[in-house]
């Protein structure tokens, strides 16, 4: 079985393509959770498999967690995939890319540089408070796309220089908290300047801090959008693996058109040999 692995802003990803379904449905959990077990297989945040359309698109993302669960979309992932697909030819320069969120549109930018058009917000609350351990916490919370992708989008001053483990701690509590019912990744973000944040993602399924969450960058800039607090124009967000650019449309009270841009990374190529694993 041959893979990729990608990274998109130091969020990263094994690919596998099963245009022919060669893979049956009951393995992909057991999949998601051996080889991207870091120090005991190749490693990853995620696992995407490249399945054939079922709605029209070019073909389907079907996206897992390192834990095993199921995801409902990864913006990271989707540009990633979509320099997959360019380069296996599976798609043009602009693809439709199905997720069990909806279909993602991706257009390559340059070689590494792709730009995908997000699932617009099915949800967002810009005043959700949320309180931890006697603290309320003036959070918002947003889902992209049906079923909806949970984020709850937090103010943190100081990000940047913040307490590691009171930061993963709170970002536990949150994720869990009975407020989102679906369970939620946690985006910490501090406004730095002009159209520009810096950002930390407890994600929902990797259980710990990622280098960077594409779908949460996108809600983070959809609610200060929609606040006033940036014009939704080529908003730069800063995280420990890159930068990436969101670009969204405000009508009103609503939020829509979410455009994210960065870069793609391909690490390396191969064929699968864990002997771990029972081969399908």
């Amino acid at each position: 079985m041959d893979f990729w692995k990608m990274n998109g802003a130091g969020n990263d990803f094994i690919i596998l393509n099963d245009m022919g379904r060669a893979i049956p449905d009951e393995r992909l959990s057991e999949l998601a959770k051996t080889l991207c077990e870091r120090r005991l297989s190749i490693g990853a945040d995620g696992l995407m498999v490249v399945r054939p359309a079922q709605n029209g698109g070019d073909y389907r993302m079907v996206f897992y967690n390192s834990d095993g669960s199921e995801g409902e979309m990864c913006g990271n992932g989707a540009r990633c995939i979509c320099r997959y697909g360019y380069e296996n030819g599976l798609a043009g320069q602009t693809q439709r890319v199905e997720t069990m969120s909806g279909t993602v549109t991706g257009q390559r930018i340059t070689a590494r540089q792709y730009r995908v058009r997000l699932n617009d917000p099915s949800v967002l609350k810009t005043d959700y408070p949320v309180q931890v351990d006697g603290v309320t916490w003036p959070c918002a919370y947003v889902e992209l796309g049906v079923p909806g992708l949970p984020h709850a989008v937090v103010p943190y001053a100081g990000l940047r220089d913040a307490d590691e483990n009171a930061l993963r701690e709170l970002g536990r509590k949150l994720r869990y908290h009975p407020a989102f019912p679906k369970g939620a990744n946690v985006n910490f973000y501090e406004l730095v300047g002009e159209d520009h944040v810096y950002e930390r993602t407890y994600e929902r399924g990797v259980e710990d801090f990622t280098y960077a969450c594409g779908t949460g960058t996108g809600s983070v800039v959809s609610v200060l959008t929609a606040q006033g607090k940036v014009s939704g124009r080529a908003v730069r967000a800063d995280m420990r693996g890159g930068t990436l650019v969101i670009d969204v449309t405000r009508t009103g009270e609503r939020v829509t058109d979410v455009y994210l841009t960065g870069p793609t990374n391909i690490v390396c190529k191969g064929t699968v040999t864990d002997e771990e694993l029972v081969m399908p």
